[in-house]
């Protein structure tokens, strides 16, 4: 399974490029966590830290489909960088001000989600250019799904570590300056500066124009709100069983469930349309949460939250792969940043849903979102069935920035049988 990945890795600038973007991704992974910390340092409430932390995430979830259309038009170097210092300043604004007052507070925040760098869909972008091969690219995916889970765990710890040995302001200046680091580690590596999209066709709808990537986007919308409310639940639980420190085993739980998931995934090629693969997924997906509602003991409890995110980064992974193959000539980044904004909008209104089913019902009612979020997700996607079926086509391999079932101008990767 290692030698795969080992293959990537020992392809050139393709180490480089996934560690630049994750570095690049650590102030958008800790945000939350870093603005809470914060802001209670600075003796502000929960309710304030929470509304920062919110508003960072709206701004961040309109940002990414915004800047990742401006890299489809004018190339990565002359978007993410400058992106990725705006977003520092303003965090640094926000960590030098404060909480008082608070419209800046407010302000400062809004621009750092803002300005985050769409890192995570340029660097999709950049796969199929860096290693030629069909059958490398999609199991880049798979480790790219792998490796978010892994910047997910890491992330929060470094948090709470800069903020243990200095404070919680460190702590936002620290991230966000190894942010901008790591964007520059790939802007000013040669495949970012040689990258171009493919010619575009001039729509207000850019890369929204497909109706595949949409049918791909409302499932994923659920999928989102499945990981969002379980996170919720887990609190509740944890309350009743032990405190803070199950609440942790339990999350730290369904993130190894999804790194090994993702990790035997990506380790073989699939044969068959993506598209049926993933319905699969997402049933497993669904099915794999109903056992939460058994809420047994910690230890069995951690181990079924384990299992239930063991199909979250094959789900993932496989989506990448829909989505290159959806995504309209020259908006290839874009697109990949609409997923990432959809599944961070489900997640957020998964959280917000679950609070007043868990108040109503306990935490039994609350593991039931999930399960009920993913089963939604499946219809969705046997719904559009139709549109998700891409066209059948021949395979050609060639170096380009993306694919276009329908006008592609440039050829490239033919996902037809193999994904």
């Amino acid at each position: 399974m290692a030698a795969g990945y080992l293959d990537i890795l020992r392809t050139r600038h393709a180490a480089r490029l996934l560690t630049g973007t994750l570095v690049g991704r650590l102030p958008n992974a800790t945000a939350a966590i870093a603005i809470v910390l914060f802001v209670r340092a600075e003796g502000g409430s929960y309710s304030l830290a929470g509304a920062l932390a919110a508003v960072y995430g709206v701004a961040n979830a309109v940002g990414q489909p915004l800047l990742g259309r401006l890299v489809d038009l004018h190339g990565q170097p002359r978007v993410q960088l400058p992106a990725a210092v705006l977003s520092a300043l303003a965090m640094a604004v926000f960590a030098f001000a404060g909480t008082d007052p608070a419209p800046l507070a407010y302000a400062a925040v809004a621009a750092s989600g803002l300005f985050t760098p769409p890192l995570e869909g340029g660097l999709r972008a950049l796969w199929p250019s860096v290693l030629r091969k069909e059958g490398q690219v999609h199991t880049a995916y798979a480790m790219d799904a792998v490796a978010q889970e892994v910047m997910f765990t890491v992330g929060p710890l470094l948090v709470t570590l800069c903020t243990s040995l200095w404070s919680a302001q460190a702590a936002l200046l620290v991230l966000n300056v190894i942010g901008v680091l790591g964007a520059l580690s790939v802007v000013v590596s040669p495949p970012s500066r040689a990258w171009r999209s493919a010619p575009r066709e001039a729509h207000w709808l850019g890369a929204l124009r497909s109706p595949g990537l949409l049918a791909l986007l409302a499932a994923f919308l659920f999928v989102g709100v499945a990981l969002g409310s379980i996170t919720v639940a887990a609190v509740s639980y944890a309350d009743d069983h032990g405190g803070d420190a199950v609440y942790g085993w339990l999350m730290a739980a369904l993130g190894l469930g999804a790194l090994a998931g993702g990790a035997v995934y990506g380790a073989r090629q699939w044969a068959g349309a993506p598209e049926r693969r993933l319905r699969v997924l997402v049933g497993l997906l669904a099915v794999c949460y109903l056992p939460l509602t058994l809420m047994p003991g910690p230890v069995p409890m951690t181990a079924l939250t384990a299992l239930s995110g063991v199909f979250l980064a094959p789900a993932i992974a496989c989506a990448f792969v829909i989505v290159d193959r959806h995504a309209p000539a020259g908006t290839v980044t874009e697109a990949f940043s609409w997923l990432v904004t959809t599944f961070t909008v489900g997640a957020s209104v998964g959280t917000g849903l679950a609070g007043p089913v868990v108040e109503w019902g306990g935490a039994l009612w609350g593991f039931a979102v999930p399960s009920a979020a993913g089963g939604v997700s499946l219809l969705v996607l046997v719904a559009t069935g139709r549109v998700l079926a891409a066209p059948a086509r021949t395979a050609v391999v060639a170096s380009s920035s993306e694919n276009d079932p329908n006008r592609a101008v440039e050829p490239r990767f033919s996902s037809g049988d193999r994904a």
